[in-house]
């Protein structure tokens, strides 16, 4: 399977991203912790170019906390700034304010000894769709002021927002690129839900997370889904498995596989099989690929 999404208001927002840059101090990048490098828009770096930037790994209490680290390591030896959070929680929100103050001291400098009074910092979030854009910003704002969804593309115009007297950000719909060089970007990117649903063979996409999660996590798919030692080599097999299990079947015996794909889908998204992460430094050290 083929995954590709780039909808009409994605090319709009990426020529709107490129017209507001000149107008803020920085760029906070959100990234979702659970595919840190998948979930970065490559795009992004020929339309930010050398503004100043964030980088911040989201949904932190979905991944991985040891492989959030070793992300975090890779983007500060690459040079960028970077950070977890928690949107959901006031966890990293302090450090993301302190560290924007970091970023930008520079210019506030220049404009003290110009004479001119500082401003709060202009701050322009960027990102995927479904990265927690509009999560993170209502945290920010203290209010539900942006609109937040479980599917992506929610935002779909740019708005200015203050944070206290020290921020002020622009939001911005989440834009994918229109094609994935790598299908395993499309795959891990359909996996978390950043592409829609409607788009997706919900069976391959549950069969990929299932074989990824064989040779990284397989505990959990022995007690979320009381799977016998040892696991099933053949990730079809272990569908089946699961499938008997929860009870997916047709007239007949036979297994309703798109049943069982959403059900694991299901658990995935919804925590149901713990933290997880779905690539690591390593293996794109491997594929000599670099952030």
């Amino acid at each position: 399977m083929t995954i590709q999404w780039f909808p009409g208001h994605m090319a709009k927002a990426r020529r709107e991203v490129t017209e507001q840059l000149k107008r803020v101090d920085m760029v906070v990048e959100l990234t979702d912790a659970r595919i840190p490098l998948s979930s970065r828009n490559p795009m992004l770096d020929d339309v930010i170019g050398e503004k100043k930037r964030l980088v911040i790994l989201t949904k932190s209490d979905l991944a991985d906390e040891k492989l959030t680290k070793e992300w975090i390591n890779w983007f500060k030896n690459d040079g960028a700034a970077a950070m977890a959070i928690n949107a959901h929680t006031d966890a990293g929100i302090k450090e993301m304010i302190q560290k924007s103050k970091e970023i930008t001291s520079p210019i506030f400098d220049k404009m003290r000894k110009k004479g001119i009074r500082p401003r709060p910092i202009r701050a322009m979030i960027v990102g995927i769709p479904n990265v927690g854009k509009s999560t993170l910003i209502n945290r920010l704002h203290g209010k539900k002021t942006a609109k937040t969804g479980d599917r992506p593309g929610v935002t779909k115009a740019q708005q200015w927002l203050k944070v206290g007297k020290e921020m002020e950000l622009l939001d911005t719909p989440g834009i994918l690129w229109p094609k994935f060089e790598d299908q395993q970007i499309g795959y891990r990117l359909a996996a978390t839900g950043a592409i829609k649903d409607e788009l997706l063979d919900f069976q391959d996409i549950a069969l990929f997370a299932l074989n990824t999660f064989k040779s990284r996590y397989p505990e959990r798919l022995k007690e979320r889904y009381q799977l016998e030692e040892p696991l099933p080599e053949d990730g079809v097999e272990l569908f089946e498995e699961i499938g008997k299990k929860r009870g997916c079947l047709m007239s007949g015996g036979f297994i309703d596989y798109d049943k069982a794909a959403e059900i694991v889908l299901r658990d995935l998204r919804g925590g149901k099989l713990g933290s997880f992460t779905l690539e690591t430094p390593e293996e794109w050290k491997e594929k000599g690929t670099e952030s």
